[in-house]
């Protein structure tokens, strides 16, 4: 059995979730509403608050996509009930960002200013604080599209190793590399 494929996924309070003919997974909660194709070989079902997914047989694809579809519920579940959030800071001298709806115009050091359009499911709030480094947070349902956007916006500057400079996600840690030093002659 699949570690990961053989625990149920508990529903919480207010989130439903309908199964349709076509193994098309709906879940509704107070935050919005997801849906996604299962394979057809792989079984899912609704049973006393819990969603169970099942597999035909131990083939190796039959256990990959167990675990899978599994995660990807689960991640469906948790985004309509609590919703996914993503905080990434721009370190760097002169490094801006504003947010315009959903557009974001980011200053990173290069001879033009990016703008960036969001699709319409991820709120996007930009926080500019004097003696800190600005902050890009970004709130969606999906946590697939989420981390889509963050990737993207991330690629823009990825931190670079020497000075630490770039866009990076809040917490992360950077290992910085020394640089050259002068010989001793």
């Amino acid at each position: 059995m699949s570690r990961i494929g053989k625990l149920p996924v508990a529903l919480p309070k207010g989130v439903q979730v309908s199964i349709s003919d076509k193994n098309l997974v709906t879940v509704k909660g107070p935050l919005g509403e997801l849906s996604r194709a299962v394979d057809p070989d792989i079984t899912v079902k609704v049973e006393d608050n819990h969603v169970i997914v099942e597999r035909p047989t131990e083939q190796k694809r039959h256990k990959s996509l167990h675990g899978l579809y599994r995660a990807l519920i689960f991640n469906m579940v948790k985004g309509v009930s609590e919703g996914f959030k993503i905080e990434q800071e721009l370190v760097g001298v002169g490094y801006k960002v504003e947010a315009k709806g959903q557009v974001l115009e980011m200053s990173l050091g290069y001879s033009h200013n990016i703008v960036l359009e969001l699709p319409m499911e991820v709120a996007v709030k930009s926080l500019t604080e004097r003696g800190k480094n600005p902050l890009i947070t970004l709130t969606c349902i999906d946590k697939e599209l989420i981390g889509q956007v963050a990737a993207k916006i991330r690629s823009l500057r990825k931190p670079e190793p020497y000075k630490g400079k770039g866009i990076r996600f809040k917490n992360e840690v950077v290992r910085k590399k020394a640089g050259k030093s002068a010989s001793d002659k």
